[in-house]
């Protein structure tokens, strides 16, 4: 590289232009290299740039979908609760509880039905307590969710005393209502 710099210095001291611009093209060639590793760099941090912002996106999109999850179960788990919690002496309040954590059809029926219910549960003085003993996330088509419930239900009437403890098994359908998920509909699993 001295003898580079030497020559252009010559060609310049010599008046030969054309020698000049050669040496000092020499040169600029021989400093590229720098260049080319500054390109690299930046090409590398822009990557790594990418990369960071599409795996923290993922991580939203991710944690995003088990919040979902979790509210739709927490919906079922409620709405299961509400349908097995029953006692006589507070009816109106439970049937309202059923109808608050439900929508749609099901809701519907049960609200046609909740007069009847009623007098049923006075009559015999009945009184049920749930207890959900496990529920997960099982699938979600659209905008429904379906969620697994087991409940473990005590139950009394008038003149029979606290009855064994019974299983139940169910499927719920939720769906959004506003910004709260309810339940659309509940299968029984043999």
């Amino acid at each position: 590289m001295a003898d580079e710099a030497e020559m252009a210095d010559q060609a310049e001291t010599d008046g030969d232009p054309a020698a000049a611009e050669t040496a000092s093209t020499g040169l600029q060639s021989k400093a590229s290299p720098p260049w080319r590793a500054r390109r690299g760099m930046i090409l590398g941090v822009a990557v790594l740039v990418m990369l960071t912002g599409f795996f923290s996106w993922r991580d939203i999109q991710v944690r995003s979908g088990e919040r979902l999850r979790e509210s739709m179960v927490q919906a079922g788990r409620d709405g299961v609760l509400a349908l097995t919690t029953i006692d006589h002496q507070r009816v109106d309040e439970d049937v309202q509880r059923i109808l608050d954590t439900s929508t749609g059809t099901f809701r519907d029926d049960f609200a046609q039905r909740a007069d009847s219910f009623k007098d049923a549960a006075r009559k015999a003085q009945s009184k049920s307590v749930g207890t959900v003993v496990e529920s997960g996330f099982e699938s979600l088509d659209g905008g429904l969710g379906r969620v697994l419930v087991a409940a473990v239900v005590m139950t009394s009437n008038r003149g029979a005393p606290e009855q064994q403890a019974k299983g139940w098994r169910t499927r719920v359908s939720v769906v959004r209502d506003g910004d709260v998920f309810k339940i659309a509909a509940v299968e029984f699993i043999p």
